[in-house]
């Protein structure tokens, strides 16, 4: 009778390095969003610049990480520290108009963030810029829209095609948040450029 081994499946732990990088991507991501919102006519929820380090965040640190940092975010808002846009917190206020937008943003920055990974296998380039604002926008359309829009319509009570078509007015700004962390990304990532090699 042959006896077989089985090979202990490594776990590699996060090393201090990584803790740093996602408590300085989550300590990012609440100076971007204390900055004043902007709102916009009567739509439930203002523009501000959380998206661009939900990106940022993405982008520098790769899909786990990133959303490691975005989640600590979260977490430390709704556990009541003043962190979300306008100095809100709590568990309230994911059935908010914002509270899809907050689940979105840990998802958006793991998609980002592996996209992001994928695109830096091929080393930095003039594209890269343009890459990662895509990557951003797949990650817009995809996760950020669709959850953004639900979490809208059921907090304010309107129908889901009204909210979808309202989160419409965010897509020339977000785009420019976009475009601004990509930009910066690429920037970071000439600086540190083993920062997603590990």
């Amino acid at each position: 009778m042959t006896s077989q081994v089985e090979t202990p499946v490594r776990i590699r732990a996060a090393a201090p390095a990584d803790l740093a990088y996602i408590a300085v991507f989550a300590a990012l991501l609440v100076a971007l969003s204390l900055t004043p919102p902007i709102p916009v006519g009567v739509i439930p929820v203002p523009i501000t610049l959380q998206l661009t380090g939900v990106a940022l965040a993405g982008l520098c640190l790769g899909w786990w990480r990133g959303a490691a940092a975005v989640g600590l975010y979260v977490l430390v808002g709704l556990a009541g520290l003043p962190v979300f846009a306008g100095g809100k917190a709590g568990i309230g206020v994911l059935f908010s108009p914002t509270g899809g937008y907050l689940v979105a943003f840990v998802l958006s920055a793991a998609l980002i963030g592996l996209l992001a990974q994928v695109v830096l296998k091929r080393g930095l380039s003039a594209l890269t810029v343009l890459w990662f604002f895509l990557a951003c926008m797949v990650s817009r359309v995809l996760v950020v829209w669709p959850l953004g829009a639900l979490g809208m319509a059921r907090a304010a009570g309107m129908p889901v095609g009204t909210a979808f078509l309202t989160d419409l007015a965010f897509w020339v700004p977000d785009m420019v948040k976009y475009a601004i962390a990509a930009i910066l990304a690429v920037a970071v990532h000439k600086a540190f450029p083993r920062l997603l090699a590990r």
